[in-house]
């Protein structure tokens, strides 16, 4: 014989009386499973640190970079501003320059 569901268990069929067996389920699937799923969420907050770590260290890298190589090219235009650079802006080079016949002590 089958029994037709009562209004009060809905369409899944279970009886109003058995309502501990669902709460002893639920208990010992949280038993049960507890561990597993707290291990999963520790090696996601271990992956979460580990990222964060990375990434701090690869913004740290790229900060420091960048102001390392601000600073070269920053000290190199200074350099070039005091360097005895020719007023001529045609001039590319060092020029040529001729001496004359040295001065002995007989030439006084």
């Amino acid at each position: 014989m089958t029994e037709a569901p009562d209004a009060d268990s809905g369409a899944t069929g279970v009886r109003p009386g058995n309502h501990h067996l669902v709460g002893a389920a639920a208990a010992a699937c949280a038993v049960c499973c507890a561990a597993p799923i707290v291990g999963v969420l520790g090696v996601a907050g271990f992956a979460a640190t580990a990222v964060t770590l990375v990434f701090a260290g690869v913004v740290f890298a790229f900060v420091v970079g960048l102001l390392t190589v601000a600073a070269v090219l920053t000290r190199r235009a200074r350099v070039r501003r005091m360097s005895c650079a020719p007023t001529d802006p045609t001039a590319s080079g060092p020029e040529l320059v001729e001496l004359g016949p040295t001065r002995t002590t007989d030439d006084a």
